[in-house]
């Protein structure tokens, strides 16, 4: 019956085509608007792609807006690619450890101050921020810990690929402490070797000068921390047992940092003043700067002049609490006791001892954008002691004042600089050493890709030691017409927390991975339509 059916389906077909149409009808051009040939499926080339193992951290994983979130995971980079592998292989099976929630857990913003669990960030287009959802606590995974495929672990850095016990309850990352096979002694690296693997994808190394880097460059500089020589120690440990049974490879060198909005989104001079405003605070910043530059007399050296605060109509430096100056407490308390300053203008002074302006280079992170302008002294009925205006952004009146912690001055960014460039360098010669020896392994370098995104231009990408041959200076990538930004808007390619991709940006990554794919391998894997995929989650 189905036989019939069909030939008589057939020969409908074919009576109406020659009832429409004649012979002078039946050109080229009427075959190629009206025949649709079948779409080629692909193939692995000489890959196997069944048992598809992807190692990384918070990229791998999919975090995106500050959390871990279900939408976010389903978009990730190794998801993306298991679905394009499958494509072309049928016995494609990926396993990730699902978070099982809708927003996640904020990572930054837990715990919150009312004890209230934080989810992710959405963008608030009336607001034009991002605002938090209710979350949900970190849970464990009930899935087959035998048949995972997905090893992406938020926060995980090189350093700690190998560290037994990373994934120790309430002391370890938590995670790794849901997916690890043995939480107080398993690694991450030990965990994803015990699964099959007939290919894999490796992505680590940015989060060994990142924290670094949000931290505001607390603490030592990267390459301090974490040298070059044991970078490529751990590096080449790791790719040497990922590749020790011939399983080929592919490895991804490390994104530009400082370039990212988290970083880029607040000018170091966002505060915007009328004239009056700024006429009124100069007059009451006077005393201030009078006893600053009084120091001298008491007997301090160093440069008065990068402290003094003025404001003028316009856009104005954010005033900040700077660990990194001499403090000048010790002076303003020479000056009351030689009677130059009453007890009252000394206690005054308190919030000014370590302050200055920011100045032109310098980068406020985006974790300050919380405090700025906002009060102080906790009154808002009246604006008084604004922060980064009146008051220094970090300066506290209850607790340690850190201020270092919201912005990178060129000493720290440089670090940042210097760290990637280094680590990039040794991922490339660790992965061409691997190669030369037998190693079936190809990079797959990101940079060009975040220069273009990010619209660099020549002399920024040579000062931020990235390649030059996409420098074009134009913002944005653009997609069958469609051009998308390097931001968290409704057309940006990066999630709310101004440093993770959204669903577009990971779908961007994923089709360079396969192009560098099918070069290597003569594969045809079909890449994603990234307009197809979502951009951020926003309300009204």
């Amino acid at each position: 019956m189905k036989e019939i059916a069909n030939n008589l389906l057939m020969s409908l077909f074919i009576w109406s085509f020659f009832a429409c149409s004649s012979e002078d009808d039946i050109t080229e051009d009427w075959i190629a608007d009206n025949i649709v040939e079948p779409s080629d499926p692909g193939t692995p080339g000489s890959l196997d792609f069944s048992d598809y193992l992807a190692v990384g951290n918070s990229l791998t994983a999919g975090f995106a807006d500050g959390a871990l979130y279900r939408e976010a995971q389903e978009n990730n980079i190794a998801n993306l690619l298991a679905g394009q592998f499958a494509q072309v292989d049928a016995n494609v099976v990926f396993n990730q450890p699902d978070i099982n929630s809708e927003n996640g857990f904020h990572t930054s913003l837990n715990p919150s101050e009312s004890g209230q669990i934080i989810g992710r960030t959405i963008l608030d287009l009336s607001l034009l921020s991002p605002i938090p959802t209710d979350g949900e606590a970190i849970g464990a995974y009930s899935g087959d810990l035998s048949q995972l495929n997905n090893f992406g672990v938020p926060g995980l850095t090189l350093s700690d690929l190998e560290a037994s016990g990373y994934g120790a309850p309430d002391t370890g990352n938590p995670f790794f402490t849901r997916i690890a096979s043995d939480p107080a002694t398993s690694s991450v690296l030990g965990d994803a070797l015990a699964v099959d693997r007939s290919f894999f994808s490796f992505w680590l190394g940015s989060n060994d000068y990142l924290g670094y880097a949000v931290s505001g460059g607390q603490g030592d500089e990267p390459l301090t921390t974490y040298s070059a020589s044991e970078f490529g120690a751990d590096l080449g440990s790791a790719l040497t047992q990922l590749t020790s049974d011939g399983t080929p490879g592919i490895v991804l060198d490390l994104p530009p940092t400082i370039t990212l909005p988290f970083f880029q989104a607040i000018s170091w001079d966002a505060i915007e003043l009328d004239q009056a405003t700024a006429e009124t605070l100069d007059t009451n910043f006077e005393e201030v700067n009078l006893a600053i530059q009084a120091t001298a007399i008491a007997g301090y050296t160093g440069d008065v002049n990068e402290r003094l605060i003025s404001y003028s109509a316009g856009a104005n430096p954010i005033l900040v609490h700077d660990e990194e100056l001499d403090d000048l407490g010790s002076f303003f308390e020479a000056l009351e006791s030689a009677d130059l300053i009453s007890s009252e203008q000394r206690a005054s002074l308190v919030p000014y001892e370590q302050s200055r302006p920011l100045v032109d280079g310098e980068l406020v992170l985006l974790s300050a954008s919380a405090l700025l302008n906002t009060e102080a002294d906790g009154d808002t009925t009246i604006l008084d002691t604004p922060i980064g205006i009146v008051i220094p952004l970090g300066f506290s009146f209850t607790e340690a004042s850190n201020g270092d912690q919201y912005f990178l001055n060129t000493a720290e960014q440089s670090a940042i600089v210097t760290a990637r460039a280094t680590y990039n360098g040794v991922i490339s010669a660790t992965v061409d050493g691997l190669s030369s020896a037998g190693a079936d392994v190809a990079l797959v370098s990101v940079q060009s890709t975040f220069v273009d995104a990010l619209g660099l231009d020549e002399a920024t990408a040579i000062a931020l030691a990235l390649p030059t041959e996409s420098a074009d200076g134009v913002s944005g990538i653009e997609i069958d017409g469609i051009t998308l930004t390097p931001d968290f808007s409704p057309n940006g390619i990066l999630s709310t927390d101004g440093i993770h991709p959204n669903p577009r940006g990971h779908g961007i990554i994923t089709n360079l991975i396969i192009e560098v794919i099918n070069e290597r391998w003569e594969a045809s894997v079909p890449t994603i339509d990234v307009l197809s995929l979502k951009g951020i989650s926003f309300q009204p």
